[in-house]
């Protein structure tokens, strides 16, 4: 019936498609009990586990609990009360007529005149279809709204992408469909849009002749940890960069909108991408971690080919061919097994003219997207006391010093409260992902064909050896002298031109 976006405060059922998988179980299912707990979800939501694996409702309770972090034990019964299972096949119309029954037997028992459905879709790609349609024809609710919610990937390139949204634009309209990247619902991340456009200082440092570089950082310090054949499918760039990554660079990047709407703002996401050059393999440095400090190598996994060149570590630049970018390397690095977890944007700034002091350093903008949400901006300033040398130091907001005992929260959860208010702005537009998609596909179809290969990287350390020379290619520069959060004063003054006396 109904693809508006209004938010849905009434009867809304719920359906969580591959509720047995572990994406329902550890991401899913804890989200909406948050939602439950602080009061977010529409009044009489009800909500129904769909999978093919048997069990009863004890068992599913169990399961889907077993990652529950939150709430107190009478907040948690009350949620599972809500929560019902019904098992059944992906691809047979009998199994989702069996669903539709349970979910207007619950509709009839509330008697309500909306009959808003959400379904959503903890499952891999391949059933994306079958289940879509399937749903379109037997699960589809006349008296109320419809939205499907729709995980990556989507798709391996820009060809199966393109097959892919056709064939669900066929039984979806666009505006009832919500493809979730879990990257737009970080906090960091919502907030770079306030951040620029709301400090007229920050948006006009954010270009050519202010800027030097950019790096976009994704690091994790453990390996596929036995889950390397299904990694060895999509490697480091599908799994991270073309999309979680991606989506970071586009806010970041991106001209200010006409308005600040949902599709405004998409807009001009899609503008960016569509000024980024297909990436040249020039711009490229990949790796694939080897055995180290104790740790096993990737293909040390019995699941891995022994011939893989997939990637666990890439380095890749991003060139934007418009009047505000031209000439600025946007480079994302996002590697498996390296030394710290980490995620961040880090805008370096061009030097100055002059030199004040030998040890000046490049002013940076960055954000710390995890681990502790952090804004800041490193400047230099004199040392302390009789001394007259600079030492660099941060105007620091680091989230959890200045917002205390302020609820922030996950991911998924604020995903699923956007889809629930019929926000679409943290979500992914299909001609987005096309745009997104040509950025990546040459060069992916070149890794495909074993064109570029994978330098070896140790289990624990940076990345590849010549990460430091193929990012310094690209302007980046090392600060040297600068220590976060603290600065020993004492030392920096022996170290000095005029120390204190």
């Amino acid at each position: 019936m109904s693809t508006n976006t209004a938010k849905l405060e009434n009867e809304t059922a719920i359906i969580v498609l591959g509720a047995s998988g572990d994406l329902a179980r550890k991401k899913t299912f804890p989200a909406l009990l948050r939602l439950y707990i602080h009061g977010d979800l529409p009044k009489d939501t009800f909500i129904l586990g769909y999978a093919r694996t048997k069990m009863s409702q004890e068992e599913f309770h169990q399961r889907i609990s077993e990652h529950f972090n939150n709430g107190t034990d009478e907040e948690k019964k009350q949620f599972l009360s809500k929560c019902r299972y019904i098992s059944g096949q992906y691809d047979d119309v009998a199994s989702f007529e069996n669903l539709n029954k349970e979910i207007t037997e619950w509709e009839d028992e509330r008697g309500g005149e909306n009959r808003n459905r959400i379904f959503y879709f903890a499952l891999p790609p391949n059933v994306f279809v079958p289940v879509s349609k399937h749903l379109r024809k037997v699960c589809y609710s006349e008296n109320g709204v419809n939205r499907v919610v729709v995980e990556k990937p989507f798709g391996r390139d820009l060809e199966s992408c393109q097959k892919m949204l056709e064939e669900m634009k066929s039984m979806w309209a666009e505006k009832e469909t919500y493809r979730i990247d879990h990257y737009l619902g970080k906090e960091m991340i919502k907030n770079i849009i306030p951040l620029r456009f709301g400090n007229a200082f920050i948006d006009h440092m954010l270009n050519s002749w202010m800027v030097d570089n950019v790096q976009i950082t994704f690091k994790e310090p453990f390996g596929t940890d036995g889950r390397g054949g299904y990694f060895d499918k999509f490697g480091i760039i599908r799994d991270i960069q073309q999309n979680h990554l991606c989506q970071v660079f586009s806010l970041l990047a991106m001209d200010e909108p006409t308005d600040f709407s949902s599709e405004a703002i998409r807009d001009a996401k899609v503008k960016l991408l569509r000024s980024v050059r297909p990436i040249s393999l020039e711009d490229v440095l990949l790796g694939q971690y080897v055995a180290a400090n104790g740790k096993p190598g990737y293909k040390d996994d019995d699941t891995v080919p022994d011939d893989s060149n997939t990637p666990t570590f890439a380095a890749l630049v991003l060139h934007v061919d418009n009047y505000r970018w031209r000439g600025v390397p946007f480079i994302m690095k996002a590697g498996k097994a390296l030394d710290e977890g980490k995620v961040e944007i880090r805008i370096q700034f061009r030097d100055l003219d002059h030199k004040l002091d030998d040890k000046l350093e490049r002013n940076e903008l960055v954000m710390r997207v995890q681990p502790g949400e952090a804004l800041y901006i490193m400047i230099n300033a004199k040392i302390p006391g009789k001394a007259s040398a600079t030492v660099p130091v941060e105007l620091d907001l680091t989230y959890k010093n200045r917002f205390q005992g302020y609820y922030i929260p996950e991911a998924y959860e604020a995903l699923i409260l956007d889809c629930i208010n019929g926000e679409h702005s943290n979500f992914v537009r299909d001609d987005e992902l096309e745009a997104s998609w040509s950025i990546f596909t040459p060069l992916l179809h070149a890794i495909d064909a074993g064109r570029v290969p994978c330098k070896p990287y140790e289990y624990g350390s940076r990345g590849p050896e010549e990460l430091n020379d193929f990012i310094g290619k690209f302007g980046y520069r090392r600060p040297e002298n600068y220590n976060w959060p603290e600065t020993n004063v004492q030392e920096l003054c022996a170290n000095s031109e005029s120390p204190e006396e």
